[in-house]
């Protein structure tokens, strides 16, 4: 795939010769990308091909020891190497005069140790191979078998898209190659009593292709029971209860709590409190917590847009917060090791610290004994939405529905919407029970603050806690 990125190699390795002639540092990310997405509601059959948070181009990079600079353009010869050069020149040069009245931080030469790398992930059934016609009858079917559950139901939607995507990333010492591809469904129901309509989502995630589309076949039916339970959800009545997380929401409580919390650069800008928290105590012993590709999900690469290969990171280890997850040049600045989380929404784009696939590793206790030990609380199930502070470790999140639990047993009656709050520690340190293997969804992208959208994927198994709820 991407033979595009072989023909242009030779002429990217005569670039980084060029420009290490008048830099100690130099390297360049060139990214093909392919993409294309499905979706059937009763509107109609929408195919696009706009892509989401990508696109194929090149981006280069220099340090001089002082400063850093970058270009990034979407075509490439030879004979633009001289132009590409001037560029970079022009840009370090406006960058030291902006400097000179100000005090700047230190950028220390990024590490450049040897290695080469070409790998890529696996899939069963390439999207593209199965062809637009068999996609769309098969999400039309999909859409179908959920409106014939019940007269209730309104309308449903289902939606497919995939991204297959090359990197190459050269400096002096490094030839790294990877390709990845990930596919995201979801199906949607709508269902109406009167004037009040409820809407159901399930999301869907593979590290492949189109063989997504049995999963989704098999959660059609549920996602449409789960919207006619939804109209006869109440308000819960606010308050801190004993609490069991599912997956998905354990997983969205790791990525608020404990995922941009501990980006590193955010420790280089003193906005994180977790900073003062390293070595520390910040949540119950049964809690440790993971970042990288220990996992296959959709965030899964095997190096960072900067060169830097990925591996495990254990963010928190049996209650103890042991390190954040880092970009290059963050980790040189606070003289640790950089992570493999230095992330582009594209290559247009800066490089943040980001998180890939974040999780809560398992326990031992089972989903039954978590509901049978709760005398007075709700099983928690579908997170939409969420936020942090890293500054004041604060967290604010969306459930979609809460099931009542009394006397151990769950009654049959369901609250919604949920809001779910609280001080990190705190909720964190209040989990008692951890459930076994872990399981992530990685169908969701995260923005840094409001923009720079990238691909991830968190998760966790069953998890009790303590938790603020309204």
């Amino acid at each position: 795939m991407f033979s595009s990125i072989d023909r242009a190699k030779p002429g990217l390795q005569k670039l980084i010769t060029a420009l290490r002639e008048a830099y100690p540092y130099a390297s360049v990310l060139a990214v093909a990308d392919d993409n294309r997405s499905w979706g059937v509601s009763r509107t109609g059959v929408n195919i696009s091909t706009s892509g989401e948070f990508g696109g194929s181009g090149f981006v280069v990079r220099v340090f001089d020891g002082t400063g850093c600079a970058e270009y990034s353009f979407n075509e490439f010869s030879e004979d633009k190497i001289p132009d590409i050069c001037a560029v970079l020149a022009s840009r370090m040069e406006a960058q030291d005069k902006a400097l000179e009245s100000f005090a700047s931080l230190p950028t220390p030469i990024p590490a450049d140790e040897p290695a080469a790398l070409k790998r890529e992930t696996g899939w069963k059934v390439h999207p593209r191979e199965l062809g637009d016609e068999a996609i769309v009858k098969k999400i039309t079917t999909l859409r179908e078998k959920a409106l014939a559950v019940d007269g209730r139901i309104l309308d449903a939607q289902a939606a497919v898209s995939y991204r297959a995507y090359r990197k190459l990333f050269l400096s002096t010492h490094r030839d790294l190659d990877q390709t990845v591809m990930w596919t995201n469904g979801m199906v949607a129901v709508m269902a109406s009593r009167g004037q009040e309509i409820k809407l159901s989502y399930h999301p869907f995630s593979v590290l492949g292709g189109a063989e997504l589309l049995d999963q989704m076949d098999a959660g059609v039916e549920d996602t449409a029971r789960k919207a006619l339970e939804l109209l006869d959800s109440q308000p819960i009545p606010p308050g801190e209860y004993d609490c069991v997380c599912d997956p998905e929401t354990t997983g969205m409580i790791v990525h608020e709590a404990f995922g941009h919390g501990v980006e590193m650069d955010m420790f280089v800008k003193d906005r994180a409190l977790a900073r003062s928290f390293i070595g520390e105590y910040v949540a119950s012993p049964l809690v440790t917590m993971h970042d990288g590709s220990a996992v296959d999900e959709t965030a899964t690469a095997f190096f960072d847009d900067e060169g830097t290969l990925t591996g495990d990171t254990v963010i928190i280890d049996k209650g103890v917060l042991k390190t954040g997850m880092c970009d290059a040049l963050s980790a040189a600045r606070l003289g640790v090791a950089p992570t493999g989380n230095g992330r582009r929404e594209s290559y247009e784009r800066k490089a943040y610290t980001r998180m890939t696939n974040t999780y809560f590793q398992g326990g031992e206790n089972t989903p039954g004994e978590m509901i049978a030990s709760i005398e007075d609380g709700f099983l928690l199930e579908t997170p939409s939405s969420g936020m942090e502070d890293p500054k004041n470790w604060g967290i604010q999140c969306m459930v979609t529905t809460a099931r009542e639990i009394k006397g151990g047993k769950l009654t049959g009656k369901v609250y919604s919407p949920i809001v779910l709050t609280g001080y990190v520690p705190d909720l964190l340190k209040s989990v008692t029970m951890m459930g076994g293997a872990p399981e992530l969804s990685g169908s969701g992208f995260c923005g840094k603050g409001y923009k720079e959208w990238v691909k991830v994927s968190d998760g966790g198994p069953y998890m009790k806690a303590r938790i603020r709820l309204g």
